[in-house]
């Protein structure tokens, strides 16, 4: 593997992949034919294009296989959930170290252009431009620990509840999984008795701002944390504008997004 590749995926980040990754066996009757592309060049050049935001076909000969190749085994994982497994592995591992911290969740959206596809719509804060929404959950220290997609007409009160209930059950340093923060903040946009009362519901205290009442001051006390994770979102260049025409490809970036920000914690 060339030095870029290895340095997009290093050898931890390879070792928790390969815990997801779906065992595949080519078998050709006829025999002969070349040789399956590498699992690690495809999740390398995956990653470049993440980040870099270039198009497929823009893909550098660098990595090895070409950018057909690479697009099809990031469909083929994408439809196996392969991205969201490898979240979760990765949550895994936080938690094992103590590096997640449940005392008070932030929830918040922020949309993007979208060209085409599913789960579009106007987005009421871009002159009707057509748009999706990203939703994201952080724990205490800003780490993403659910992510969900929709479009940009969507009102975030419609996507708290399903969020919430995909958060994961994750492994602790002491005791039992954990899928539930004791607190949960929020801006005024989920500022319904509905949501409040499910939170409770669930054990989880609502910390959401009151319309009219209280100041965006206040609220950002504890919400930073979520917006400076939209920023850390941004460094992956391929979510400024969805080009994805199939959701499932655009929320399997989203995943790539937050598996590499909550890896970079991991090893920190």
């Amino acid at each position: 593997m060339t030095s870029l590749a290895e340095r997009l995926v290093p050898d931890e980040l390879w070792e928790l992949f390969r815990r997801v990754v779906p065992e595949t066996v080519v078998v050709r009757a006829q025999g002969g034919g070349r040789r399956r592309a590498g699992d690690r060049e495809c999740l390398a050049a995956i990653v470049f294009v993440a980040t870099s935001g270039c198009s497929w076909r823009q893909l550098p000969p660098v990595f090895g296989p070409a950018w057909p190749t690479v697009y099809r085994r990031f469909a083929c994982w994408s439809q196996a959930r392969v991205w969201a497994r490898l979240h979760r592995v990765i949550l895994d591992e936080l938690g094992a170290q103590g590096e997640l911290d449940w005392s008070r969740f932030a929830v918040d959206s922020v949309s993007v252009r979208a060209l085409k596809g599913q789960l579009t719509g106007p987005n009421p804060t871009d002159r009707a431009k057509s748009g999706s929404k990203i939703h994201l959950v952080v724990d205490r220290g800003g780490l993403p620990v659910a992510v969900a997609i929709s479009a940009a007409n969507t009102h975030d009160s419609l996507a708290l509840q399903p969020l919430i209930a995909s958060i994961p059950p994750v492994r602790s340093r002491r005791g039992p999984r954990r899928r539930r923060p004791a607190k949960l903040h929020g801006d005024k946009g989920y500022d319904y008795a509905h949501l409040r009362r499910w939170l409770r519901e669930r054990g989880i205290t609502p910390r959401i701002a009151r319309r009219g009442t209280d100041t965006s001051q206040r609220l950002g006390r504890h919400r930073w944390v979520v917006e400076r994770t939209m920023s850390w979102l941004a460094g992956c260049r391929r979510l400024h504008r969805r080009y994805e025409r199939k959701p499932e490809h655009f929320l399997a970036f989203t995943a790539i997004a937050t598996s590499l920000i909550n890896y970079r914690r991991l090893t920190k």
